[in-house]
């Protein structure tokens, strides 16, 4: 073995174990740190709904709650969209528009999240408060999710925000797994008389159904770890509530809120409890993503042969 390859191989090795290092230290630390709160409350603390600094009462209920609602509401408004945006790209959009068209897409991803969240309290919190909230209110409002719309800083508006975050993340890779659809295939079920809107059900959604759910799984772990905009816009409310137009908060807008301000040791070791619930979901996401793709590669490479 050359000796290029030997230093390529250690290297790589060397790297990946620094990796994996470094998520094992990560953990440790956050498990150090929540050790007080973990001792005092227990499991307990996930279910148990409120946050009192005075008695030294705390739970994650509330901000779970909040967290799954944003996350799922935001991927489901999200992930239509960002099919529609993939499939114009691919296979509609004329070739003079598609690059144009896909950097603005992506440049939307490196906007910072605080820039996103100062437009949400400027611009989108008061159109959603003045028009969108109380039209779903008049239309919806025998649901209980569109219920009084009062508020500008909502789970509503939080909602929104992050469905703009992870919009390019879901739309980037489904036009890559787009593209990667073998064009014989296309191009067979367009020649077989097949209208472009059945080659795509018919071809490529079929296709592509496993690397699009890991994108939908990866854009929802992204909004989990949200934190700056969502706090921005959430209204940092702490309870459980139907009403999408009420304030509410999450894990990653709780922490980014009171970390510095913690008064005491306890409130510091359940916050870092609540950054602990955050770091499993997250990990607990990407292996279901990693999981999929895989189960869908084997599945292709089954087909194939």
């Amino acid at each position: 073995m050359h000796l290029g390859d030997v230093l390529l191989q250690g290297a790589a090795a060397l790297a990946s174990l620094g990796a994996v290092a470094l998520v094992v230290l990560i953990v440790y630390k956050v498990v150090e740190g929540a050790r007080l709160s973990l001792s005092t409350f227990g499991l307990g603390f996930v279910t148990h709904v409120g946050w009192d600094p005075v008695h030294l009462k705390f739970g994650a209920g509330s901000f779970l709650f909040g967290t799954a609602i944003t996350s799922l509401g935001a991927l489901i408004l999200a992930t239509p969209l960002a099919i529609g945006i993939a499939l114009f790209l691919t296979e509609l959009a004329p070739a003079g528009i598609r690059g144009p068209v896909t950097a603005l897409v992506e440049t939307l991803a490196a906007i910072p999240s605080v820039v996103i969240g100062l437009w949400g309290i400027l611009v989108l919190a008061p159109l959603l408060r003045d028009h969108v909230d109380p039209a779903l209110h008049s239309a919806l409002g025998f649901i209980p999710l569109f219920g009084p719309a009062t508020y500008s800083a909502n789970v509503f508006t939080a909602i929104i925000v992050l469905t703009i975050m992870i919009l390019p993340i879901i739309s980037s890779i489904s036009r890559e797994l787009f593209l990667g659809v073998p064009s014989e295939l296309k191009e067979g079920a367009l020649g077989l008389g097949t209208t472009r809107w059945e080659m795509v059900r018919g071809v490529v959604f079929p296709y592509t159904r496993g690397g699009v759910a890991a994108a939908m799984i990866l854009g929802l772990g992204r909004a989990l770890g949200e934190a700056i905009a969502v706090a921005m816009v959430i209204g940092a409310f702490t309870g459980i509530s139907w009403n999408l137009f009420n304030p509410g908060n999450t894990l990653a807008a709780m922490i980014a809120l009171n970390y510095q301000g913690a008064s005491s040791g306890l409130e510091l070791s359940s916050l870092i409890y609540l950054a602990l619930i955050l770091l499993v979901f997250s990990i607990l996401v990407n292996l279901l993503a990693q999981l999929i793709v895989r189960r869908v590669a084997r599945r292709q490479g089954l087909a194939s042969t």
